[in-house]
C-alpha cells in the first residue's frame, strides 16, 4: 500500500470516529425529541438530563483539536559537535535513503532505535525529526549492523510513516479519551450507589433489622453501554491501523536491505531479540544487583557492564541467534514476527555485500565511558543516584549477597519463630535439632497437602529438601555476618559462595569446604540428626555459650 493510500486510510479511520460520534449524538437528540413530544412530567426532564450527560464525553472527544505530544524517552541529546562520527554515519545513511536527516539524536538506555516527526496540519507538512538510539544497542551491534538499523528507521521517513502517525495517533487518543470518560462516569455512579445502599443498610441495622446485600449491578449501565460502542470501533481502528504498521515494518526492512545489504540486515534482525533478552537479564542479575544494599555499580558501569556480559556469553548467545522467536500472530501487534521478517530478507537474492564494518558501534562515540556515565544521570531516578558506589563488580556482589542474607526469611525461619515466639537464629535451631524436635518443627513448614498427609519416613522425605535449602541459607548467613563468606563473581556463570578455608574436620581429609558443609547439613537433617560436624564448621561466635 502506497503512502497516498495509507494516508487516505488513516483519514477515513479518523473520520469514522467523528461519524460514529455524530450518529450517537443524533440518536440522543432523537430520544429527547420523541420523549418531549409524547411524554410529560419529571420522567421526561430526567431523561433529558441523562442524554445531556451522555453527550458531554462525546462532544469533548470530538473537539480535542490537538494531539497530546508524548514525552521524550529518558536520555541525553548529542549534537554534531559532541559526536561528529555518529552524526556523520547518520547523515550518510540518510543520504543513501534519499531522505532528510533527523534534527536531533537522543541516546537512551534501551535496546531500541526509533524515529519520530512532529508534522503540521495532521501530517500534510513535514516537521522536526528525532532519532532515538539505545546505547545498549550500540554496545551489541557492529557499525555495519547499525547502518542497517538506521536504514530501517529511515524507511519510515521515506514511506511517510512518521507523518501519517499524527492522524493515526490522534484517532487512538480521542477514542481512548472518550472510552475512559464513560468508564469513569460509570465507576462514579457505582460508587455513589454503593454509598447510598450502605447508608440505608446502616439505618436498617440501627433499627435492629437484618442488612441486605449491596447490589450495584445496574448502576452506570448506560455509560458502560456507550463505552462498549466506542470500544468496538476502537478494536476495528486498532486492527486496521496496526495491520498498516506491520506492512510499514516489512517495507522498512526492504529499505534496510537495499542500503545496508541483505546479509547485514538479516543478521541485525536476528541480533536484536538476542540483545533485548540479554539486556533484560543483565539489568535483573547485574546492574540492579546492589539496589537492596543501596549500592550501584562503579560509575559508568550500570550500562557499561553490558558489553562484558555479551563478550563472556558469546557462545551461549550464538545458539539464541539461530533460534528465531515465532511469536503468535495477533491483529493488535504493531510489528510482524521477527522470524517472518528474517525469512523475507534472507529470501532476497545475494547482493555481494558481506556483513562488513565489524568495529563496535559504540566506538563511534568520542568518549564512550563518559557517555555511559552521563546516561546514568539522565536515566536513573534521583533516589537511586543517591546510593553509594561499589568499587568493583566483585565488591558489589559481596555487599549485595551479605545484605540479602541478613534479611532473608526462609520457611524455616518462619516456622522456628512461630514455635519459639522469638526471632529465629541458627543457634536456636541447632538446640531444637539436638533435642530431637526437628521433625515436629518441620510440620510447621509450608508443605503440599500430600506432604502434610504423610507420616514417618515418608513425611521426612517430603520435608528434607525444604529443610536443607533453608538450613544452608541460615548457615551461609552466619558466615556472612562474621565476614567469613565471599562470592566468586562471573559474567558467564551464577555466583558461587566461597566458604572459609578451614581445616577439614577429622575424617574429612581431601574434602573442600563446600563438600564438608553438604556432609554436615546431611548429618543434621538425617533421620537421627547429628549437629556435631555442622557446629565444627561454624564460627565460634555462633556457638551457644
Amino acid at each position: 500500500m502506497g503512502a497516498t493510500l495509507r494516508a487516505l486510510r488513516a483519514l477515513v479511520l479518523l473520520l469514522g470516529f467523528y461519524l460514529l460520534s455524530l450518529v450517537l449524538l443524533a440518536v440522543l437528540v432523537g430520544v429527547d425529541v420523541v420523549a418531549f413530544h409524547w411524554g410529560h412530567g419529571p420522567a421526561v426532564v430526567k431523561l433529558g438530563f441523562v442524554t445531556v450527560l451522555l453527550a458531554v464525553p462525546v462532544v469533548q472527544g470530538m473537539f480535542m483539536l490537538r494531539t497530546p505530544k508524548g514525552e521524550d524517552a529518558p536520555g541525553i541529546d548529542v549534537t554534531e559537535a559532541d559526536e561528529p562520527r555518529l552524526w556523520a554515519l547518520v547523515r550518510e545513511v540518510a543520504a543513501a535513503a534519499g531522505t532528510r536527516a533527523p534534527d536531533r539524536i537522543r541516546l537512551t538506555g534501551e535496546v531500541n532505535a526509533a524515529v519520530s516527526e512532529d508534522p503540521r496540519l495532521l501530517g500534510l507538512l513535514p516537521g522536526p525529526r528525532r532519532l532515538y538510539l539505545g546505547v545498549p544497542l550500540l554496545t551489541g551491534l557492529t557499525q555495519a549492523r547499525l547502518r542497517a538499523v538506521l536504514a530501517h528507521e529511515y524507511g519510515h521517513f521515506t514511506g511517510g510513516d512518521t507523518r501519517l502517525s499524527a492522524l493515526v495517533v490522534r484517532g487512538r487518543v480521542q477514542l481512548g479519551r472518550v472510552i475512559e470518560q464513560f468508564h469513569d462516569r460509570a465507576d462514579g455512579k457505582v460508587a455513589a450507589e454503593r454509598a447510598k445502599q450502605e447508608q440505608a443498610q446502616a439505618r436498617r441495622v440501627a433499627k435492629g433489622k437484618k442488612a441486605k446485600k449491596v447490589d450495584t449491578g445496574g448502576s452506570g449501565a448506560t455509560y458502560r453501554m456507550m463505552a462498549a460502542v466506542y470500544t468496538q470501533y476502537a478494536k476495528l481502528y486498532l486492527r486496521a491501523s496496526l495491520s498498516t504498521a506491520r506492512g510499514q515494518e516489512f517495507a522498512a526492512d526492504q529499505a534496510a536491505a537495499r542500503i545496508a545489504g541483505r546479509d547485514a540486515t538479516a543478521a541485525t534482525l536476528r541480533e536484536i531479540p538476542v540483545l533485548s533478552a540479554s539486556h533484560g537479564f543483565y539489568l535483573d542479575s547485574y546492574a540492579t544487583l546492589g539496589l537492596g544494599a543501596r549500592l550501584l555499580p562503579p560509575r559508568g558501569e550500570f550500562f557499561g557492564g553490558f558489553g562484558a556480559l555479551l563478550a563472556a556469553r558469546a557462545e551461549e548467545l550464538e545458539g539464541l541467534r539461530a533460534r528465531l522467536p515465532e511469536e503468535p500472530a495477533s491483529p493488535y501487534d504493531s510489528h510482524p514476527p521477527i522470524a517472518e521478517r528474517v525469512r523475507r530478507i534472507e529470501a532476497l537474492p545475494a547482493d555481494g555485500r558481506a556483513d562488513e564494518a565489524t568495529d563496535p558501534a559504540l566506538a563511534l562515540l568520542g568518549d564512550p565511558a563518559r557517555t555511559l556515565a552521563v546516561l546514568e544521570d539522565a536515566v536513573l531516578t534521583d533516589e537511586v543516584l543517591r546510593y553509594g558506589r561499589a568499587p568493583g563488580w566483585p565488591e558489589l556482589l559481596n555487599a549485595s549477597m551479605a545484605s540479602g542474607l541478613s534479611t532473608t526469611r526462609t520457611p524455616l525461619h518462619q516456622a522456628l519463630a512461630a514455635r519459639t515466639g522469638q526471632p529465629a537464629t541458627l543457634a536456636a535451631l541447632l538446640e531444637i535439632v539436638d533435642a530431637g524436635e526437628l521433625w515436629q518443627l518441620a510440620e510447621r513448614l509450608p508443605l503440599s497437602a500430600e506432604a502434610k498427609a504423610a507420616r514417618g519416613r515418608a513425611f521426612r522425605e517430603f520435608a528434607r529438601p525444604v529443610l536443607h535449602r533453608s538450613l544452608r541459607t541460615m548457615v551461609l548467613a552466619e558466615f556472612s555476618a562474621c565476614s567469613l563468606l565471599s562470592w566468586d563473581f562471573s559474567w558467564s556463570e551464577p555466583a558461587v559462595a566461597r566458604l572459609p578455608g578451614e581445616e577439614p574436620a577429622a575424617g574429612d581429609a581431601g574434602r573442600s569446604p563446600q563438600e564438608s558443609l553438604e556432609v554436615a547439613l546431611d548429618a543434621a537433617l538425617a533421620d537421627h540428626p547429628d549437629t556435631t560436624a555442622l557446629r565444627a564448621l561454624l564460627p565460634s561466635a555462633s556457638q551457644p555459650a
